[in-house]
């Protein structure tokens, strides 16, 4: 009868662990997006633009960034930012969290040592000693029928998944946030240098109108208006030298460092952009952008978590093993066995539909999850749009504000010319002067667009984290 026995609870095990090979719930599967058919307007295509498998982005940022400096700002943001840290804190934490959904699917195997020594005396008639010892081991599983841990799994490894392509995704900002905040401060560098140089050309003005007007040659306006001119000149100084420390800050705080003094290249007139560069196709774009990876993952874990919520509403079977020795005398323990085989089957019946409600909560944060992937997707369509639509228009906008600059310089050389020989009035030179001094800003500012404009098309491409990771260091 016991063989009999033993049969039957051995058949019963093996159709709990065949049961356990099912989920129960709706697996993950990508929303279906409309994509566009390309990454440009038809109506704005340029030469220097075109669709391909590969991408402008797959290039590692070091191929983009040439600058030595900017390179060592770079590495050393990646390995320091207090921000880079914090995620990659993040990762290691949902690493553990995975790992214990991962155990919670096997058997917990356990030791229990209890020693017990205990006698009473009720009403001082018959001492009764009471001991007890025990050695044994716990062996505990609960077996996975519908599929509930492999949910709380599955949402373990999106999660932890999700914290890697959120690092990925701080990293690609990280680098462009370094990158733009290092043109901008030699663009800075750049205008404080021009701003000084026009000062020495104002005070030169300065002197030859004041021989003028003390020579009785002109009125008192043209003084006046010259030192006006210098003054406000002047003015530019210190706001510029404000804002190229307020630059350097903030370059310190995002390579981690406390502020100091940034080391930079000086600005090069000469910036050429590539001849051709790759976009790639719609399709990839999701797969390069690690924010959208992120949302994604999101997505997945949230879905899991409907899972592991709907599989709650079905029995929970756990089994129980206690193997080892028990008895009252500690000499006694290796001579009596002890072994202890039971099941625990729970079946949730009554709790104010609490099972239920926690459901719906999941599915309403599983379908918010997927409105969030789809506005993830439709940014990072807007961002790469963006990109584009300002690398196709900046090459004119330079070329156009250097011709503007080369006309405005040779205006001012004829002026001063004519000035010097009586042939114009100080009034006239002035807005020469002024016409230059906006030229030469201008073309600063195309020079630092152009930059920009490099890093915001990488960044919107998704280029910038699939380096290599290995590589970040000082």
């Amino acid at each position: 009868m016991i063989h009999t026995l033993y049969n039957r609870l051995s058949l019963f095990l093996v159709a709990l662990l065949l049961l356990s090979g099912c989920q129960l719930g709706k697996h993950y599967t990508r929303p279906e997006l409309e994509l566009p058919a390309s990454l440009q307007d038809s109506a704005h295509r340029s030469d220097a633009l075109y669709t391909d498998t590969t991408s402008f982005a797959d290039y590692p940022w070091e191929w983009l960034y040439a600058d030595t400096l900017l390179q060592g700002l770079i590495r050393k943001t990646l390995v320091y930012n207090k921000d880079m840290q914090m995620a990659a804190a993040r990762v290691k934490e949902l690493a553990a969290m995975k790992r214990i959904d991962v155990a919670n699917m096997f058997p917990s195997v356990g030791l229990r040592a209890y020693a017990e020594k205990e006698a009473d005396d009720y009403g001082g008639d018959h001492y009764n000693p009471d001991n007890e010892f025990e050695l044994k081991g716990v062996i505990s599983w609960e077996l996975d029928l519908w599929g509930k841990l492999r949910w709380a799994r599955d949402a373990s490894l999106a999660e932890f998944v999700g914290s890697i392509e959120s690092r990925r995704a701080l990293q690609m900002s990280l680098v462009a946030q370094v990158a733009q905040a290092y043109f901008e401060l030699v663009a800075l560098d750049n205008e404080l240098a021009i701003v000084q140089q026009t000062l020495e050309a104002r005070r030169e003005s300065l002197h030859l109108v004041r021989l003028r007007y003390e020579g009785g040659l002109i009125s008192e306006i043209p003084f006046r208006q010259a030192q006006v001119e210098l003054a406000k000149t002047e003015t530019l100084v210190p706001d510029l030298e404000r804002k190229i420390t307020l630059k350097e800050n903030e370059l310190s705080f995002l390579t981690g460092e406390y502020p100091h003094s940034i080391r930079r290249t000086p600005i090069t007139v000469d910036i050429v952009l590539p001849e051709n560069l790759p976009v790639g196709l719609p399709s990839t774009l999701l797969e390069r952008r690690p924010d959208v990876r992120q949302a994604e993952q999101d997505l997945i874990a949230a879905n899991a978590a409907v899972g592991v919520a709907f599989t709650s509403l079905f029995p929970s079977i756990t089994l129980t093993a206690n193997l080892g020795a028990e008895s009252e005398e500690l000499s006694d323990i290796l001579k009596s066995p002890y072994h202890l085989l039971s099941g625990t089957l729970l079946q949730p019946i009554f709790a104010m539909g609490k099972n239920r409600a926690r459901l719906k909560a999941k599915k309403a944060a599983c379908e918010r999850a997927a409105y969030a992937y789809e506005k993830a997707v439709l940014s990072a369509f807007k961002d790469a749009y963006n990109a584009i639509t300002e690398f196709n228009k900046i090459k004119d906008i330079y070329d156009t504000r250097q011709r503007l600059e080369q006309s405005a310089k040779s205006t001012l050389e004829l002026a001063q010319l004519q000035y010097v020989n009586g042939a114009i009035g100080y009034m006239d030179l002035l807005d020469a002067q002024r016409t230059y001094f906006d030229a030469q800003l201008s073309l600063s500012y195309a020079i630092r667009d152009k930059r920009i404009t490099m890093v915001n098309l990488y960044k919107a491409l998704g280029g910038g984290w699939e380096c290599r990771e290995s590589r970040s260091t000082v």
